[in-house]
């Protein structure tokens, strides 16, 4: 299932220190179109649905932590290899690994504090959109 739209979070890290806008014009650059997208902030039971998929690793707690200390701005971005081209154009998870003027070599400052979520594959970025929004609000 090959599609051209992907999921992005801005994480409360990026939003705290004020990089909303640096970030969306880097997205914006990379000829992406945003066309859903709404500041608002994650309940405890949201992150833990969302990342559910850790839910046994050592660090889920302090991801749902994290991810509840403030404000995100959750996107669905459409380009031709939008999963693909995303995920290369936010780096490494790890920003000391990831490449120069990535998102993360930008504006991450750690492993958890990474300033961007981007789906892993065309069905996540499908679950983690209508996590997010409501089809209403999709354009």
């Amino acid at each position: 299932m090959k599609t051209n739209r992907t999921f992005t979070m801005l994480k409360p890290d990026a939003v705290e220190d004020g990089h909303i806008g640096a970030i969306l014009a880097k997205i914006n650059e990379a000829g992406f179109k945003i066309v859903a997208m709404k500041m608002t902030q994650m309940s405890r039971r949201d992150a833990q649905l969302f990342y559910a998929i850790h839910a046994d690793r050592p660090f889920f707690s302090s991801l749902v932590e994290f991810m509840v200390s403030g404000p995100i701005v959750a996107a669905i971005l459409e380009k031709e290899n939008a999963v693909e081209d995303f995920r290369a154009l936010i780096g490494a998870t790890n920003p000391a690994d990831a490449a120069e003027g990535t998102i993360r070599k930008l504006f991450a400052k750690s492993i958890q504090c990474n300033a961007v979520h981007g789906s892993d594959s065309d069905e996540n970025a499908l679950i983690e959109s209508e996590f997010h929004f409501a089809t209403r609000e999709i354009f």
